[in-house]
């Protein structure tokens, strides 16, 4: 499961908590904590 800080590759992360999808368009890209309630873990 990936967290806030990671670097999980490019991709499209989904919110554990709320479902809010995060797109990373990198391999170098930091995931950052859910844009819409803050939450740190993403599947």
């Amino acid at each position: 499961m990936p967290t806030t800080g990671e670097k999980p590759g490019a991709g499209v992360y989904t919110c554990t908590k709320c479902g809010q999808t995060v797109v990373l368009d990198d391999d170098t890209d930091t995931l950052p904590p859910c844009p819409r309630c803050n939450n740190t873990e993403f599947s």
